[in-house]
């Protein structure tokens, strides 16, 4: 009798013992070390960019030598690319890329996918929480000012710089083409922004003339936007007429200069020999000398020069 009441005792004691051992076991799979680590995924990319962003990087560091499969799952854990199937890899750090494409070579459409990794020895796989965004949208960027239209940049603090104002309708760079070339990129990615150009290339100030501008975006992923025109601008330091009217003899000659200079020195020249000067700024009055012939007027403002020929008459 009092075998059989000490039976009920018993069993729950063992299912207390097994209960025990389960959640040993729960627990100890918990503390195990997962066998990878994510070192670098790339976070967004787009597959016809023709860029360098067109593939994604996946790096990724082993923790024991094991068989792997390395697959890219959608967003509802479907596999639509296998990048290694059933492979053995030894303990450190490898490297995957993925072109964006699913297994028939077709362009996946934009949104999050994320890596899958299948350990065959310990039977266990592993979603990396790292998402990879394709993102085959073009950006839109518009130019909302450029000023000013014409500049001279001679470093006097007065008009040195043209600034274009813009905005894009998704984070991404601007880049600034002058005649067709990349000549400024911001290093930021707003939403609006501007940037500046002082009129040189990476080599070497450009000469004095007029430059067409567009704005391109280029988005995180990669992806171009067609180009905005942004007008024409006007580099100049020194500018005259194309002609200057005959002067009279001893007479007062007033000579427009385009300059943002506030001072404009003239030498009129015949031969070597300097036979008038004086100041101005952006016209200046030359007096004319008292012997007819054909001179040369000099022009001097914040560091550049300009010839041009002055005749005259009696």
């Amino acid at each position: 009798m009092t075998r059989f009441r000490l039976l009920p005792t018993a069993l729950v004691l063992a299912l207390l013992a097994g209960s025990a051992v389960a959640f040993a076991v729960s627990e100890g799979l918990k503390l195990q070390k997962r066998p990878i680590t994510p070192t670098e995924i790339t976070k967004v990319f787009s597959p016809v960019c023709r860029c360098p962003q067109a593939k994604a990087l996946i790096k990724l560091r082993l923790l024991r030598r094991d068989t792997i499969t390395v697959t890219i799952v959608d967003s509802s854990g479907k596999e639509v690319r296998r990048l290694v199937n059933h492979k053995r890899f030894n303990v450190g750090l490898h490297h995957f890329t993925w072109d964006g494409r699913d297994a028939a070579g077709k362009v996946l459409l934009s949104g999050s996918y994320r890596p899958k990794v299948a350990f065959s020895d310990i039977h266990r796989t592993f979603v990396l929480p790292n998402p990879i965004h394709i993102d085959v949208t073009r950006p839109k960027v518009t130019v909302v000012s450029v000023k000013p239209r014409v500049f001279s940049p001679d470093g006097d603090g007065r008009s040195d710089r043209v600034t274009v104002s813009y905005r894009v309708n998704e984070h991404a760079h601007a880049l600034l083409l002058v005649n067709g070339h990349q000549r400024v990129r911001t290093f930021l990615a707003p939403l609006q922004g501007s940037l500046d150009w002082n009129g040189s290339t990476r080599e070497a100030k450009l000469p004095p003339g007029t430059y067409r501008l567009s704005l391109v975006g280029l988005d995180l992923a990669g992806n171009r936007s067609l180009p905005a025109a942004a007008g024409s601008v006007r580099l100049r330091y020194l500018a005259l007429p194309e002609t200057l009217p005959d002067a009279a003899a001893g007479t007062a000659v007033r000579v427009p200069v385009d300059t943002d200079a506030k001072v404009v020195r003239w030498t009129v020249r015949r031969g070597s020999s300097i036979v008038g000067r004086g100041l101005g700024d952006r016209v200046v009055v030359v007096r004319a000398p008292k012997k007819p012939g054909r001179y040369v007027l000099v022009l001097d403002a914040a560091g550049h020069r300009l010839r041009t020929d002055l005749v005259v008459k009696r």
